[in-house]
């Protein structure tokens, strides 16, 4: 089987932690960021080239099968499609984009040139996600009626320092950065949601960012379930919960934990709650934690694209619907 050949295109926390997977399995060619000491750095660790221009890049690394783009959000439609036109397939980190008219042209690039656009949604693969999942699909619920979906993390002022995080330009809000996982499995559970009402504030990180550090939102399900949203980075040193509850009429589940990472609830009629595996640990980022580390299970799913014909998980049209719903809150916050 052909072993691939990569590029990375942004060099910082996230960006380092696909280089680790991609050097340890497949071969590295080149990492690209504007700050050259990152970029080199990155490059002598795993004995590929640096680059701090993405055009030239892209053009001596042309016989390289994949790009990952690791950017700021705002930049992932630009340097996605920017690679997709180069000939490239493109694994983009989440958020695939802040604008649903980028979302049309990334995945508008991704036809023409006919290369695949994938998006990282690691979420998707933990092991309570898994087994809810597998419930409603079986139909095991019911009809749902209701739902709830909260996170509470922390992100202190130490994250926001000398970063792209926290602009309205290059960040987003949020629900793009935090949470944007969280609506992706809302989605792939329920479908599309309508949203009734949402409000919106910044209460302890004034002065540092552009955007708000909590949001809460009352939804409605195309079935017609109601529910409520509720996330904030407000948490008091550490993260305290990422859950999602559903209520059915023939059963109640919670995914709980800090990151979605254990089943907190489970009285489902007819069905015990499974031994399931407690799935990997967070991301580690130093001064905060993130979502399970499931990054491996990605780029598994991504040889299956490229090798065996699989369909990607979700597709690129999918995943722009959680930028549809996320887009549709802020706009019902601004309206």
């Amino acid at each position: 089987m052909k072993s691939h050949s990569f590029i990375v295109i942004g060099c910082g926390a996230i960006g380092k932690r696909h280089a680790a997977i991609i050097h340890k399995r497949y071969e590295l060619n080149a990492v690209c960021d504007i700050d050259i000491e990152k970029a080199k750095a990155l490059a002598n660790l795993y004995g590929c080239r640096a680059y701090t221009n993405i055009h030239e890049m892209l053009i001596h690394e042309n016989r390289t099968d994949v790009a990952i783009v690791c950017t700021p959000n705002g930049l992932h439609a630009e340097h996605s499609i920017d690679a997709l036109k180069a000939g490239m397939h493109v694994l983009c980190e989440k958020p695939m984009a802040i604008e649903v008219a980028d979302c049309v042209r990334m995945i508008e690039a991704s036809v023409e040139n006919n290369k695949h656009l994938l998006v990282v949604k690691q979420n998707r693969f933990n092991p309570p996600v898994q087994a809810v999942k597998k419930l409603l699909t079986n139909g095991s619920l019911g009809k749902i009626i209701g739902f709830q979906v909260n996170g509470f993390w922390n992100r202190g002022a130490e994250y926001y320092t000398q970063t792209w995080k926290g602009s309205k330009l290059l960040d987003g809000g949020i629900l793009f950065t935090q949470f944007s996982h969280f609506i992706d499995i809302l989605y792939w559970f329920l479908g599309e949601i309508d949203v009734v009402e949402v409000i919106a504030d910044n209460l302890i990180h004034k002065n540092q960012i552009e955007i708000e550090d909590a949001i809460c939102a009352l939804v409605k399900s195309k079935n017609g379930a109601l529910g409520t949203l509720h996330f904030n980075i407000n948490a008091f040193k550490k993260n305290v919960e990422g859950s999602i509850t559903l209520f059915g009429d023939n059963g109640t589940v919670k995914i709980g934990g800090e990151y979605l990472n254990a089943i907190s609830y489970w009285q489902v009629n007819g069905i015990e709650q499974p031994i399931i595996d407690g799935g990997n640990p967070p991301n580690e980022y130093g001064t905060y934690v993130g979502s399970m580390s499931n990054h491996a299970l990605v780029y598994d799913h991504l040889m299956d694209v490229l090798n065996n014909q699989v369909s990607p998980n979700p597709l690129a049209t999918d995943a722009m619907k959680s930028i549809e719903m996320i887009t549709s809150m802020y706009k019902k916050l601004n309206a």
